[in-house]
């Protein structure tokens, strides 16, 4: 039967599974309980190595016998209450019916759109709820060769605004081929760890070390740090709507989920009353 049990797991050299037959087709044994060698045949991978293989198999015995290993002594240890799952069993399936029922019901009807009119009238109507923990920010970072002769108008133009009427293609493109690092925040809100972490600074010590906007840095490699903070919001204020948007995007698609589930339950008991399928008596 080696050979066998070779051809069914495929093994590269019968060798390596001829520690695991032990009688007929069973690899292994846990109590009165048996393991055959179609049994592993059907999960185990094409292709694997001798080593691979061996062990492979030999987790999966092992995995295999403490399971049996346990339900036996469940079986022998546990009254006849507990030995009695069929209630648990059925309420399980119920509420995995149910669960499976309910979300194939919110995705064929969830509206998933959600405005910028929405996300503002959202934020205007739950401000408390969008105090900031910690500061954030508008920045432009960039890392330039402490040499680069480009340093002083890649400076520049971390700090540049629409109101510069500058063409921000033209600032981007030199910031990037004039940078080892070039990185734009400046059209979203990031906490302020995100980039004092360039520096190797917490926030606070980021934003102290602002002068005219700036902060840099030479690391030890020579390279200048170099970060423009355009806008700032202190942690205790409300936070920018862009900042909380995601967030804002979640609670909506949240209300709306839990108001289909609401009208779904609704409608399956005026429809069950309407058709006379649940009465109470």
């Amino acid at each position: 039967m080696t050979a066998a049990l070779c051809g069914l797991l495929m093994f590269p050299s019968c060798e390596t599974v001829s520690s695991f037959v032990h009688e007929g087709d069973v690899v292994a044994k846990a109590g009165s309980h048996r393991l055959y060698t179609t049994d592993i045949a059907s999960f185990l991978p094409k292709g694997l190595s001798p080593e691979d293989s061996t062990a492979l198999v030999t987790q999966y015995i092992t995995s295999w016998a403490t399971e049996q290993l346990y339900m036996d002594m469940a079986q022998k240890e546990l009254g006849k209450e507990d030995l009695d799952v069929i209630k648990e069993l059925e309420d399980y399936r119920r509420a995995l019916l149910k669960y499976r029922y309910e979300q194939s019901y919110v995705n064929q009807r969830l509206d998933t759109t959600i405005t910028d009119t929405q996300i503002q009238k959202y934020y205007d109507a739950h401000k408390d709820q969008f105090v900031l923990t910690v500061p954030v920010v508008r920045a432009r970072f960039a890392q330039v060769d402490g040499k680069s002769p480009y340093l002083a108008q890649v400076r520049k133009y971390l700090a540049a605004g629409t109101e510069d009427g500058q063409d921000f293609e033209s600032i981007d493109t030199l910031a990037v081929s004039s940078a080892r690092i070039y990185k734009d925040y400046g059209d979203r809100w990031i906490g302020v760890a995100e980039i004092a972490g360039e520096f190797g600074m917490d926030g606070q010590a980021f934003l102290s070390a602002r002068r005219n906007g700036y902060v840099e840095k030479t690391d030890e490699d020579g390279n200048r740090l170099i970060a423009y903070v355009r806008d700032i919001v202190q942690s205790g204020q409300n936070g920018p709507v862009e900042y909380f948007a995601d967030r804002i995007k979640d609670i909506i698609l949240s209300t709306r989920k839990q108001a289909l589930l609401a009208s779904l339950e609704q409608n399956l008991l005026k429809q069950a009353k309407a058709s006379g399928e649940f009465e109470i008596y």
